[in-house]
């Protein structure tokens, strides 16, 4: 893959990115979408009550879908993306977004977003009754509360990888705890250089703290100090990204608010699929999806 460039690109690969990916690719334009398609929740699933089809596997499903989207011209790339810059007015490409994943960068007119909504929590002690009060989900939202504090991430994809780089800035001294690494070597060197300490082949047994967080405890003995745990366990989140964009969220706090045309309050920023709130359904997703293309199109034309 050598272009860098690109009209609209989607985030996630699960059913409402692949239809978003299908009707805004059979517009001629350029779409990259952007993520792994054993991480959907789709791809352990079992089918049985989308319209037109019998009982169908998720990969099945999943892997129709990209070759579908193949072939009017989309292009996948099997990374997560680990940050979003807004515009730069003041550039040459100053109606583009930039889009960084684990080892490239990219810019584009749209984005779509199609992660879903999984967050996933450690099942420690400690992570619920500690949450709020130093146990966080969400580095963008809550890092700044740990300035020149020593704090431990949890996890070994990019949204941990992406959230140390992040905290490397605000942060004293950060830990990255996981059992394994599961992102690409040349993001596991930039940690490095920014003195992140790499924890790997490990897992967590407890959080521990009264009122707040004092420490986190691993299954090898040690103990680290740190007063401040975030849990970052997959891709980038809902929360995470709409910090980073200012994007609206309903009143939950849990999904991405749009128009019927699949808008954010973000101009070239739309969403589709369980991102976008119950019912957490494929048929939604997919007509959620249809939706969110074809109005990428349209604002990509437009600009």
């Amino acid at each position: 893959m050598t272009e860098t460039n690109y009209d609209i690109i989607i985030l996630g690969v699960g059913p409402a990115g692949l239809q978003a990916a299908i009707h805004s690719a059979r517009k001629g334009l350029k779409v990259l979408i952007l993520g792994k398609n054993d991480k959907s929740s789709l791809w352990w699933a079992h089918i049985e009550n989308f319209c037109c089809t019998l009982e169908i596997s998720g990969e099945q499903i999943l892997k129709t879908g990209q070759l579908q989207a193949e072939n009017f011209g989309a292009i996948f790339f099997n990374e997560d993306v680990l940050k979003i810059s807004p515009p730069d007015l003041m550039s040459p490409d100053g109606n583009r977004y930039t889009v960084e994943t684990e080892t490239r960068t990219f810019k584009t007119k749209a984005i779509i977003i199609c992660t879903g909504t999984t967050r996933n929590k450690l099942g420690v002690p400690g992570e619920k009754d500690l949450f709020g009060k130093g146990v966080s989900y969400c580095i963008e939202c809550d890092g700044n509360f740990f300035r020149d504090e020593e704090v431990a991430i949890v996890g070994g994809e990019s949204a941990a990888a992406g959230g140390a780089l992040h905290l490397s800035h605000l942060a004293s001294k950060i830990h990255l705890v996981t059992k394994k690494i599961n992102f690409a070597s040349e993001l596991v060197e930039r940690l490095k250089k920014e003195n992140i300490i790499i924890h790997e082949g490990i897992e967590v047994k407890e959080i521990t703290g009264e009122n707040s967080v004092t420490g986190l405890v691993l299954d090898n003995g040690e103990t680290l100090n740190v007063t401040g745990v975030f849990v970052e366990l997959g891709a980038r989140g809902v929360m995470s990204l709409a910090a980073e964009l200012g994007i609206q969220l309903d009143d939950t706090m849990k999904f991405i608010t749009t128009d019927k045309q699949q808008r954010t309050n973000i101009p070239g920023i739309f969403a589709a699929g369980d991102i976008c709130g119950p019912p957490l359904q494929m048929a939604k997703a997919v007509g959620e999806g249809c939706v969110a293309g074809l109005s990428a199109a349209k604002y990509v034309r437009k600009i």
